[in-house]
C-alpha cells in the first residue's frame, strides 16, 4: 500500500506538470467515482487476504508442491522467470476479458472512463478484481512460484498500470525507446479507444513484447493521440451517482 501510494502521487504529480493531453470531461467526479472502486476493491482483498496469489505461493512452498519448487535452479532465476511468466498470464487474462463477452460486461467498467489518467489504472469492477485474483492463484498453483517473485510482481503490476495510465508526456525519443522495454502511458492510450481495432490492441500492462509477439501491437491510434476519444462509444459513465452506476455497470441489461 505504501508503494501504491507512493506511485500514484508521482503520477498524478507528473501530470499536472507535464499533462499529454486536456481534461475533457470534469476531473472531480471521476476521481470519486475511480477512487471510490479501489477502497471497494482493497475491502474485499483484506476480506480475503488469506485466499491471494502470494498467500497460494506460500502455501505451496511450505509443503514444497509445483514446478518451480521441484527445479533445482537458483533462486535469481527462479524470481525473473516467475515475473515474466505472471506478466505473460496478466496479457492472456486481458485478452480474454476482451473476447469473452461475460467477462467483457465487468472489464467495460475499466474502458467506460471517459478520460485517461492515474485513476483510470485503478478503476476495475469488485468483480472482476475477485476473478483475477482466482486466476492468479490457479497460475500459482500450477507452477508453484516463489512467493517473494509472486509479491513482487503484484507490485510492479500495481505500479506500472499506474504509471501506462498516467496523462504524462514523455518526449517521442524517449518513449519510442522505452515502450521496447515497458509499455508507456501512449503505448497503453491506445487501447482505450473507442474504435474497436484500437481496444483489443496493446493489452500489455508491464512487458510490452506479449503485443509485438502476438499481433496484438498497434503503435499509434489511427486519428493521433491529441484527437482520439477515450472510452466507449455504448457506454458512457452516468452522470448522476456515477460510483453506483459503476458498480451496477455489468448488469445492465440495454448492452
Amino acid at each position: 500500500m505504501g508503494g501504491f501510494c507512493v506511485v500514484f502521487l508521482l503520477v498524478a504529480l507528473a501530470e499536472r506538470w507535464a499533462p499529454r493531453r486536456r481534461a475533457g470531461t470534469a476531473t472531480a467526479p471521476r476521481w470519486i467515482a475511480n477512487l471510490g472502486l479501489v477502497i471497494v476493491d482493497n475491502l474485499l482483498l483484506r476480506l480475503l487476504s488469506a485466499a491471494s496469489a502470494v498467500g497460494t505461493a506460500v502455501t505451496l512452498e511450505a509443503q514444497g508442491w509445483g514446478l518451480f519448487n521441484r527445479l533445482p535452479w537458483p533462486a535469481w532465476f527462479e524470481g525473473l522467470a516467475a515475473v515474466v511468466l505472471l506478466d505473460f498470464a496478466i496479457y492472456l487474462q486481458h485478452v480474454l476479458f476482451h473476447a469473452v463477452p461475460l467477462l467483457w460486461r465487468f472489464h467495460r467498467v475499466h474502458h467506460s472512463d471517459r478520460d485517461f489518467d492515474v485513476t483510470t489504472g485503478v478503476r476495475f469492477h469488485p468483480l472482476e478484481v475477485l476473478l483475477s485474483v482466482i486466476y492468479k492463484m490457479a497460475v500459482v498453483a500450477v507452477l508453484g512460484l516463489p512467493a517473494v517473485a509472486v509479491l513482487a510482481f503484484e507490485m510492479i503490476l500495481n505500479a506500472t498500470s499506474l504509471f501506462n495510465h498516467g496523462n504524462v508526456f514523455l518526449p517521442i525519443g524517449v518513449d519510442r525507446v522505452l515502450r521496447w522495454f515497458l509499455v508507456t502511458p501512449d503505448m497503453h492510450r491506445v487501447h482505450h479507444s473507442p474504435v474497436r481495432v484500437e481496444t483489443d490492441s496493446n493489452f500489455g500492462f508491464n512487458l510490452p513484447w506479449w503485443d509485438r509477439l502476438f499481433g496484438t501491437y498497434r503503435p499509434q491510434p489511427a486519428t493521433g493521440h491529441d484527437a482520439m476519444a477515450i472510452g466507449l462509444d455504448n457506454v458512457r459513465q452516468p452522470d448522476r451517482w456515477p460510483f453506483f452506476g459503476l458498480l451496477a455497470m455489468p448488469f445492465w441489461r440495454n448492452l
